[in-house]
């Protein structure tokens, strides 16, 4: 299995049997939120991660987005941005959110997500993750960047 790509995983998985929710997940196969935090790992930052992503695909599966995006997880950054929450600046960590359209994962084509849903998600995020307080979205096709930001 190792030597396997990602479409070729899911078609084995397909062959024994695996529910399609574990077969179409985001991501599967795949790394586990390890690699979505650059620099060091954290109990802490292993939270903050934890919970922006469950936004992001919570949200996803909310506008029926999820089954039309490839790939789609969330990056936690290793810099502080500045904010500005009530009357108080705030500095806190961006996170990255990432959503891909592929056929195998060697390309990937960065996906055209809705204003209107990236609004939502950011909001959510930066009002309900303390420690987070801007989000971006990544528009990078692979080649040159990688799905993953390890």
């Amino acid at each position: 299995m190792r030597s396997l790509f990602k479409d070729e995983v899911r078609r084995v998985g397909k062959e024994l049997g695996i529910p399609t929710d574990i077969l179409n997940r985001h991501p599967f196969p795949g790394p586990g939120l390890g690699v979505r935090i650059l620099g060091d790992i954290t109990p802490a930052k292993v939270a903050l991660l934890q919970e922006a992503d469950a936004i992001f695909i919570k949200n996803l599966k909310k506008f029926g987005l999820y089954d039309e995006v490839w790939q789609a997880g969330t990056v936690l950054l290793p810099i502080q941005s500045v904010g500005v929450m009530g009357d108080e600046r705030t500095y806190e960590q961006p996170v990255v959110l990432r959503a891909v359209n592929s056929s195998d994962g060697m390309t990937a084509e960065w996906s055209r997500l809705p204003h209107e849903f990236l609004a939502a998600v950011s909001s959510e995020i930066v009002n309900n993750v303390k420690g987070i307080n801007r989000v971006v979205y990544d528009i990078s096709t692979k080649p040159p960047a990688t799905i993953e930001w390890e």
